[in-house]
């Protein structure tokens, strides 16, 4: 008898949260971001709840106008190498940019993590939408949307080339002989390419899982096929049920298209649930966000997607105004979802960064409208898990302490880890060293 398919899990560390108010509530600690302890307790209860991964994001350019979390928060590598300390199972999952940095570095650093973490490291691949991250790394100006992705192509290529430099049995550590490493097992990947020159080898083998776990979270008409042909997990957002059905067949299609096994590709969309012993409770939690958030930061929140651009400039309450291509080579899906929706429904400015800014939940009710939510987008093949977020304070504690043994009883989630890797917990292969797999090819042959 086959297994049944089981949810996927992970958790959202994002500080003081990923709004312009949310720090203002009494529940949340003002310095979350900055907060070692407040991450690791978040960790220690996701573990706890038997979470397959947390993740934390980044950006690279902030000004005046950014939200209060991205103003000053950890870098990801440095605190999930923390939070690997304190952990034994659960996925650590960082946010990195392939636009403003290199691939060596990159490779050493998520290599370092995965061995450290004993297998559990995952890259959130990204290109970097805004343009201002150019100005902190020496660059004239900001790639075009298109030519982001050719280099992330290519630098995942030369990354995943790097962390193939040892085979698996490359260390020998023979102390009677002195043989400390075979050098038929050490490999120079020589690459020489549009964007980077690189040789290596990279000096640091695999992990027990192989190679860190690749997530991507591109929705553009490109970003769904370089996700397709080369994530092995996709974060999005989605408000509907229907909307998310189509996203997953489409991005599944693409995967078969680029010759890979669509289940070998997981979607998570992105929740942030509300959730109150009864539904009263649970529309006054989000209440009280909502009327943290005034109009002013509202605007200056819709402008983080269309590279700041000032909407204060415009009337309030008159229709969305008429922004022509800007967000284009930033935020793109996003921008052109705001856009199309105000044009559509015949909203208003305020209206638009109103809903942008403290958007509706669509989890929001019981422990048990929730987890009925869970289950039926899950079983209408809308998702193959959830990135489990905080849109009011103590969201994912109230998901993990609440939801999540609903979910277990159904059994539709785990009640135990299956393996102490994040490829093992994800259902993911390990992929087998290039040099080993031809050398085994060419003794066949």
């Amino acid at each position: 008898m086959s297994r049944r398919r089981q949810l996927k899990l992970g958790a959202m560390l994002h500080g003081v949260g990923s709004s312009t108010s949310l720090w203002r509530h009494p529940d949340v600690p003002s310095d979350a971001s900055v907060n070692f302890e407040v991450y690791k307790r978040w960790v220690e209860q996701a573990e706890a709840g038997k979470f397959d991964l947390a993740f934390i994001a980044d950006g690279l350019y902030i000004n005046e106008k950014s939200i209060p979390h991205f103003l000053n928060r950890f870098e990801p590598i440095t605190i999930l190498s923390a939070l690997a300390s304190v952990s034994k199972h659960i996925g650590l999952v960082g946010t990195l940019s392939t636009s403003y940095s290199e691939p060596f570095t990159v490779a050493r650093q998520f290599g370092s993590l995965d061995v450290i973490s004993g297998g559990r490291a995952g890259w959130n691949v990204v290109t970097s939408p805004l343009e201002g991250s150019a100005l902190n790394y020496g660059k004239k100006e900001h790639p075009d949307h298109a030519k982001r992705y050719r280099i992330a192509t290519e630098y995942l290529e030369v990354t995943r080339g790097l962390w193939d430099s040892w085979e698996d049995d490359a260390f020998v550590r023979d102390k009677a002989s002195g043989v400390f490493f075979d050098p038929a097992k050490m490999h120079a990947l020589d690459h020489e390419g549009e964007f980077f020159s690189v040789k290596g080898p990279l000096n640091i083998a695999r992990s027990k899982q192989g190679r860190p776990v690749i997530f991507q979270a591109g929705a553009s008409e490109v970003g769904r096929n370089y996700a397709a042909k080369e994530a092995d997990a996709i974060f999005t957002g989605h408000e509907t049920v229907e909307e998310a059905i189509a996203f997953y067949q489409d991005v599944k299609r693409r995967a078969a298209g680029f010759g890979r096994n669509p289940d070998e590709i997981l979607i998570f969309p992105g929740i942030g649930p509300v959730i109150g012993s009864t539904e009263e409770e649970a529309e006054r939690k989000y209440q009280e966000v909502v009327d943290l958030v005034s109009p002013e930061n509202a605007l200056l929140y819709l402008g983080r997607f269309f590279e700041h651009h000032d909407f204060s400039q415009y009337e309030l309450d008159a229709p969305f105004p008429e922004l022509g291509d800007l967000g284009r080579n930033s935020f793109q899906s996003s921008t052109d979802r705001i856009k199309a929706q105000a044009k559509e429904k015949g909203l208003t400015l305020r209206q638009v960064a109103l809903s942008v800014a403290t958007p509706r939940p669509t989890f929001i009710g019981t422990p048990e409208q929730v987890a009925d939510r869970v289950q039926e987008w899950f079983e209408a093949g809308a998702a193959d898990g959830f990135m489990v977020g905080s849109s009011v304070p103590r969201g994912l504690e109230d998901f993990i302490a609440h939801v999540v043994p609903i979910l277990q009883e159904r059994g539709l989630f785990r009640t135990e880890y299956e393996s102490d890797t994040l490829r093992g917990n994800l259902g993911l292969a390990i992929p087998v060293n290039r040099y080993a797999e031809a050398k085994r090819t060419a003794e066949r042959v």
